[in-house]
């Protein structure tokens, strides 16, 4: 049994720097996430095509809406900023350095991203309920009953594309708390 006087076994009077918690395989994780998220919302928006003979045939496109044309550009460009910043990251990765500042960077353009994204999420939502339900008061009728491999494809890339709004809601927190875990108490 060692006594307390053996030298290895003494505490240092000098504290130990504690550095700020390291997340960097956590925001790698998500910013792949964000990447796949946004190409699969893209692609099952720009594939859910149906025509359908209502006496003339009649197609549903995602590229005869607005909000469904402002989504797939939205998360086109989302895809591209993660290619982008998955790249940051591992750069940082191996550059210490630069990691607070790139965070800062990686905070702002998250968050106008994040704005980006809520809005086409929420522009196309609105337009697939009133696909789904209608507006009897403006007259709109439902179409989701006459396009329904359409409508499913909508749904899906919607909730796609939700779920990668909160991953960008998600690489925002992570930031903000590697941040503050460097910051000196």
């Amino acid at each position: 049994m060692a006594s307390t006087g053996d030298p290895e076994y003494k505490s240092s009077s000098t504290p130990v720097p504690v550095a700020g918690a390291d997340y960097s395989k956590f925001d790698l994780l998500l910013r792949f996430l964000l990447f796949a998220s946004s190409l699969v919302a893209v692609v099952v928006m720009v594939t859910g095509n149906q025509t359908e003979y209502l006496p003339l045939p009649r197609p549903a496109k995602f590229r005869y809406s607005p909000a469904f044309v402002y989504f797939v550009a939205a998360f086109s460009v989302s895809g591209l900023y993660s290619i982008l910043t998955i790249l940051a990251s591992l750069s940082a990765i191996r550059k210490t350095n630069l990691k607070t500042k790139l965070l800062l960077h990686l905070i702002f353009w998250d968050a106008v991203i994040l704005g980006i994204l809520a809005s086409a999420t929420g522009t196309a939502g609105s337009m697939a309920y009133l696909g789904l339900k209608g507006n009897n008061h403006t007259g709109w009728n439902k179409i989701c009953n006459i396009y329904d491999k359409f409508c499913r494809h909508v749904g899906a890339s919607i909730a796609v594309g939700l779920f990668g709004s909160i991953v960008v809601l998600l690489l925002i927190w992570i930031s903000a708390h590697s941040i503050h875990s460097r910051v000196p108490k």
